[in-house]
């Protein structure tokens, strides 16, 4: 098994020590940061991802190994700084003015993280403008709204009508998601992308940023 199986095995156990150890070990042997970060701890991540999707593995699973990739992560973040490595894109994200809930979210930005995306969390209770506030100010790709009650749900609408009145309009996509939320209400409010669950809205979030 080569280091960078090593790294990503380790962190689909969710072994933060041995991550970051491998991650300096695969470092001192010259390794490139850039490699490291792709085929052992974003690909390992990738794997939990799907396998979460499947229900293979569970929020637990997802948060021991998400936590172990941001171990591995801390040590190469100066080595990608230095060789010029940046995300493959910039994602807001938040749970909508009224609701207080974010389990869901934090599970969205692991993911959204686990795809390699820069991932700016406002937190819970965000008011539509602070979004496309901070959407403009950070030149993001996307703003991903989470709701996780019916009476907060029309809370999204809010933001799509703040962002089409801005100049970020036509600039950024808009994601939503959470239990109460329906493809349907998507089109309804006329947001650009619904997801049932946190590992398909990091793909479609990766593939957004991708085009």
């Amino acid at each position: 098994m080569s280091i960078l199986e090593e790294i990503s095995a380790n962190l689909q156990k969710g072994r933060a020590k041995a991550v970051k150890e491998l991650v300096q070990t695969a470092l001192n042997e010259g390794i490139p940061a850039g490699s490291i970060l792709e085929d052992g701890l974003l690909f390992g991540m990738g794997i939990i991802g799907e396998k979460f999707k499947n229900n293979e593995v569970y929020v637990p699973d997802v948060l021991v190994a998400a936590r172990a990739m941001n171990t591995g992560t801390e040590i190469l973040k100066p080595y990608l700084a230095q060789s010029g490595i940046k995300s493959t894109g910039k994602v807001i994200l938040g749970t909508v003015k009224g609701d207080l809930h974010d389990i869901g979210k934090n599970l969205v930005r692991m993911m959204m993280e686990g795809k390699g995306l820069e991932v700016i969390d406002l937190g819970v209770d965000v008011p539509a403008e602070k979004f496309v506030e901070k959407a403009a100010e950070e030149n993001a790709d996307i703003i991903a709204c989470s709701a996780l009650l019916t009476t907060t749900m029309t809370e999204m609408k809010n933001v799509v009508d703040e962002v089409k009145a801005s100049d970020i309009s036509g600039k950024v996509k808009i994601m939503i998601g959470g239990a109460p939320v329906t493809d349907a209400f998507c089109k309804t409010i006329q947001a650009d992308y619904y997801t049932a669950d946190a590992a398909t809205a990091a793909e479609v979030a990766a593939s957004i940023c991708k085009q």
